[in-house]
């Protein structure tokens, strides 16, 4: 079990101490299976992004073992096409519960194993986990759409789904940056990619119609800038714009207007984004206003409703919560993983912010 000594440079002020923040990478690690697999939690599904974001959330408190134990558990069940299914029963990669395959679950392997990278300096990792990042990038650009937007799924029959939503392709963006720094790192360029990630950049920014219009839901808001599309002065009005819609001040945020309903993901991911904006300050703050959904034994509860007959809903606790959690707490404390992968230091020079605009 992770000891407090373990975990000192994940104590944040107001939001984790040692004791809590071993507390939780345990509850973390008694949700994985003894093969790798992460899923929600036990008895419910795996999707693969979130599996990635509870083993990069492992590897912030040096649990590199288990990390990458959860890496393997992807090697070994990837498909032929590069892709992973969006759901196993409890990670159980014989009982598959959703055989559509989402864009940006398959890509989030490239952040993750570049995290681990960083984390562990495995060159042996990397080199296997090579193949399958590669594959599971060039399933992903197959969808991507002649303005530079990534098509979300193909249907369990192979059908590709060619609507684009933002988020998932902003998510998409940081993966496509991790996996060139990946393929630059082996000496290997890829300057299809390159191309992809220009486009791909050039309709988050400036083409917002080419996107499903969930400008309900807070990840639409935030996601272009936490994904490394949107940055500087764009990005600040960005996330100006949305705040008072958004943030449920001592609660934290919600999820999609206008229900009055906060989830811990949204504000872990939230703050990580005003952390990548240089805004320490307000992303202590968000952290800091989640602590009435930590539970017992260091997990995180999904959400509460705020009002009406106020609950926690639903009731369930996360891995992925705890994890997004830890990761902005380790981006806040300065963890050189982690705010190299979310601060985009060491991802490739040269990609110019519109280098390839799509007209």
């Amino acid at each position: 079990m992770t000891s407090p000594e373990h975990t000192e440079h994940l104590v944040l002020p107001g939001v984790l101490t040692a004791e809590q923040a071993a507390e939780t990478v345990a509850g973390i690690l008694a949700v994985q299976r003894e093969d790798g697999a992460i899923p929600w939690f036990r008895g419910h599904h795996l999707d693969p992004w979130d599996h990635t974001e509870a083993a990069m959330a492992l590897d912030t408190a040096g649990e590199h073992d288990a990390a990458a134990r959860a890496y393997e558990w992807l090697a070994r069940h990837q498909n032929q096409d590069g892709s992973w299914y969006a759901a196993y029963h409890d990670g159980d990669p014989t009982q598959v519960t959703d055989h559509g395959r989402e864009t940006n679950f398959c890509a989030y392997v490239a952040v993750g194993v570049w995290h681990h990278y960083l984390a562990t300096g495995d060159d042996t990792f990397l080199d296997r986990m090579w193949p399958v990042v590669y594959a599971a990038v060039e399933f992903v650009l197959r969808l991507q759409q002649p303005g530079g937007q990534i098509g979300w799924k193909r249907e369990p029959d192979g059908t590709p789904v060619t609507d684009a939503l933002l988020t998932g392709s902003s998510s998409v963006h940081q993966a496509l940056r991790c996996a060139l720094a990946i393929a630059e790192e082996r000496e290997e360029p890829q300057p299809d990619w390159e191309l992809a990630v220009g486009a791909l950049a050039h309709a988050i920014r400036h083409h917002p119609e080419r996107f499903l219009d969930k400008n309900r839901y807070s990840m639409d808001w935030y996601y272009p800038v936490l994904g490394g599309a949107v940055t500087g002065a764009a990005a600040k009005e960005r996330i100006e714009s949305g705040w008072d819609d958004f943030v449920v001040p001592g609660l934290g945020v919600r999820c999609v207007l206008p229900n009055p309903w906060v989830t811990g993901g949204e504000s872990c991911e939230l703050a990580l984004t005003l952390w990548a904006m240089g805004e320490s300050d307000r992303a202590l703050r968000i952290l800091q206003s989640i602590g009435h959904l930590r539970a017992p034994g260091g997990l995180y509860w999904t959400g509460y409703v705020f009002e009406g007959n106020r609950a926690v809903w639903p009731e369930e606790l996360t891995t992925w919560t705890a994890g997004s959690l830890l990761l902005a707490v380790a981006a806040l404390g300065g963890d050189e993983a982690t705010t190299a992968v979310f601060g985009g230091e060491r991802l490739p020079r040269g990609l110019a912010p519109d280098c390839c605009p799509v007209a």
